[in-house]
Order: C-alpha cells, then structure tokens, then sequence
C-alpha cells in the first residue's frame, strides 16, 4: 500500500513538473492558432451573439476591452462578408492579446490552424475527452526521468574530471548548474510553486532563479 502511495505520488509530481517546463511551448503552439481552444470559443461566441463563452479566457479587469469590440464587431459584422471577415479578425486579434497578456506571454498574431501542437497538448485533451490521464502520466513521466537522468550522467561524468584543468573544471561547473537548475524546478513545481494564473485558459511560462 505505501508503495502504491509513493509511486502515484511520484507520478503526479513528474507529471506536474514536466507540464511546468512545457509551459513556454504549449502557451505558443496552441492558444493562438486559428483552431485553438480560444479561438473556437470566440467563433463561438460570434456565431451566437453571446460573449460569454469567451470571458473565461480573459482577467476581470480586460472585459470591458472585449466587450466593447464585441459589441462593435456585432454591428459590423451585417454590413457584408468583408466588413464581416475584418471585425472578427479585429475581435478574435483582441481576445487573444488579452489572454496571451494574462498568462504573462508576448503576443505575435494569430497563427494558421492546422500546426501540430504537439504530443503533450493532444495528449491532454485527449485524456479530457476520455477521462483519463493515463497515458499522458506515461509520456510525461518519461520525457521527465529522461531528462533528469541525462543531466545528472552528464555532471557526474564531468565531475570526475573537474580537477583536470580549469577548463574541465568550468565544463563540471555548467553541467552542475544545469542539474541544480532542472532538480530545483522539480522540486519548486511539486510545491506548487508553478502553477498557472488563475485568469488564464493555458499554461504558462514559469521562470526561475539564477543559481
């Protein structure tokens, strides 16, 4: 029973870790593609005459913005298909600006739809769709020992070697730093430390001190 404990806890600890150090990449491939999750629920949005759907991807204190440009694009939106196509462009631009603002994220445009968003992404909306997490626990989980075993092997194969020369010793040095780094941000994302805004629809990026 204790064993069972600890390795689901582990599990879930990697799990949590590995989507921390993925943030940078899951906010930029997914949220601001024309078939992301914040988009279609701008469409959405568009197609009912209804804002709500969006708000939840967006802080209180930007509602007043998208409201405003909905309510403009609304208007818009019968005076012909170009007028059309422009004011939602303009509303769509605007709601993702704001969510990329509210996960701390620059915003460079909209992306086409169609990119690949990767293994972690389609793998998490897939353990939405089905109500299980399992598989993705197996690819995160291994994607993070992975990457903490190669960083320890290769600190530990330049430690033996440190004392060499100065060189080999900065080589040690970096190598050090970079598994101190990566055990650190384990250590701060299983405390919690790397959670997610609480406005925002993605994850996001995590930062961490220098050693």
């Amino acid at each position: 029973m204790v064993l069972k404990k600890w390795v689901r806890s582990t599990l879930a600890f990697i799990w949590v870790v590995t989507l921390s150090f993925l943030a940078p990449v899951l906010a930029g491939a997914h949220c601001d593609t024309m078939d992301g999750p914040v988009v279609l629920d701008g469409q959405l949005a568009l197609d009912k005459g209804e804002i709500t759907p969006v708000l939840k991807w967006i802080r209180p204190n930007d509602e007043a913005e998208v409201q405003a440009v909905f309510k403009k694009t609304m208007a818009v939106r019968p005076l012909g298909k170009e007028a059309r196509e422009v004011a939602d462009r303009f509303f769509l631009e605007t709601l993702v600006r704001l969510h990329r603002v509210s996960e701390g994220e620059a915003y460079t445009g909209l992306k086409p739809a169609g990119a690949d968003p990767g293994p972690a992404i389609k793998g998490a909306e897939k353990a939405l769709e089905t109500g299980s997490v399992d598989n993705l626990t197996k690819l995160l989980t291994k994607e993070a020992a992975a990457g903490l075993n190669h960083r320890f092997h290769v600190a530990l194969e330049k430690k033996k070697h440190a004392a060499q020369s100065v060189t080999a010793g900065r080589e040690y040095v970096k190598a050090f730093v970079e598994f101190i780094h990566y055990a650190e941000k384990l250590h701060s994302a299983a405390r919690g430390a790397g959670g997610h805004h609480a406005q925002a629809g993605c994850p996001a990026a995590d930062g961490h001190k220098d050693h």
